[in-house]
């Protein structure tokens, strides 16, 4: 494990996300010491950036703004550490979900109905136009915070308001039912489709983080056939952003059995309830694994030029 030198793992931050990295940092931090690498604990919001010039390269498991948004990425570039993931610009463009989806549109991959929504916004037109229920939420934040699932009419004011405490850039989405799957994504691979059975209204931060009856199945009930269209389906929409190394895409199914991108997440989750770790073990692969082989993509990752 000396080839990979002195490793930070970027954990924590200052996002709405923190707590959450804080639990994935802890998990890979923990995977790497048990491999022998030389690994490191670096909070960002706790200090000076600059130290990062000390390592020889970082695995950043940041969630949300600051560490997942490009700007992270960009002042490791300018700093010549390698680092795990995607590039700024894939970075960047991924965190929002409001542009992902009109590159995704722009290549014909398939997404979601969606509008915009801002305080001059005509709420009942957008109801009519999208038709109810649907989802509210911020475009450049994870882990769901700040999403609605508006039921009634006249609900979409209220839902813009609270997306917008969160992320000025509001999107409306259309709701499909027929249920919420996720592909991670490794290297040039597609995992194993994981389904999600919430017992929420939805799969929302609960029942991502703190409930325990939140069901995940893998295999996840589709045919042979179609999970392996939509992996590769997957892995385009993936690279289609400039992505790379690793990540995940999630979709939703309709009841006619079509399947519609939803976003993705270029730094995704290493929790005890994270997605890609239980795709990794149901392909059969440890969580140390899957760690070291994210960490091993940073040995031969190209210039930000590429990406």
């Amino acid at each position: 494990m000396s080839k990979f030198g002195k490793v930070a793992v970027l954990l924590g931050g200052t996002s709405g996300e923190r707590e959450v990295s804080l639990k994935s940092g802890a998990a890979v931090l923990a995977a790497l010491k048990r491999q022998g690498v030389d690994a490191q604990a670096f909070d960002p919001a706790e200090r000076n950036l600059s130290e990062l010039a000390q390592f020889d390269r970082v695995f950043n498991i940041l969630h949300g703004r600051g560490g997942e948004d490009g700007t992270m990425q960009g002042a490791l570039e300018l700093m010549g550490v390698p680092y795990t993931g995607s590039g700024v610009m894939a970075s960047s463009v991924g965190m929002d979900k409001w542009r992902t989806k009109l590159l995704w549109k722009a290549l014909n991959i398939a997404t979601l109905d969606f509008e915009m929504v801002s305080e001059d916004s005509d709420f009942a037109a957008i109801e009519e136009k999208l038709g109810l229920p649907l989802f509210v939420k911020p475009a450049n934040e994870g882990s769901s915070i700040g999403i609605t699932k508006v039921k009634q009419k006249g609900g979409l004011q209220p839902a813009w308001i609270l997306a917008a405490k969160a992320d000025p850039l509001v999107i409306a989405e259309k709701f499909v039912g027929g249920g919420e799957y996720t592909v991670g994504i490794l290297g040039e691979t597609a995992l194993p489709i994981i389904r999600i059975v919430p017992k929420n209204e939805f799969y929302d931060f609960e029942a991502k983080y703190l409930r325990d009856d939140t069901e995940y199945l893998c295999p996840c009930g589709l045919s042979v056939e179609k999970e392996a269209q939509i992996q590769a389906e997957a892995v385009q929409a993936f690279k289609a952003i400039g992505c790379k190394g690793w990540g995940r895409v999630d979709f939703l199914m309709d009841e006619a059995g079509n399947h519609f991108f939803l976003e993705l997440n270029t730094n995704p989750g290493m929790t005890d309830h994270s997605l890609v770790p239980m795709a990794a073990k149901a392909a059969g692969m440890s969580f140390d694994e899957l760690v070291i082989q994210i960490l091993e993509m940073t040995l031969f990752k190209t210039s930000e030029a590429q990406c």
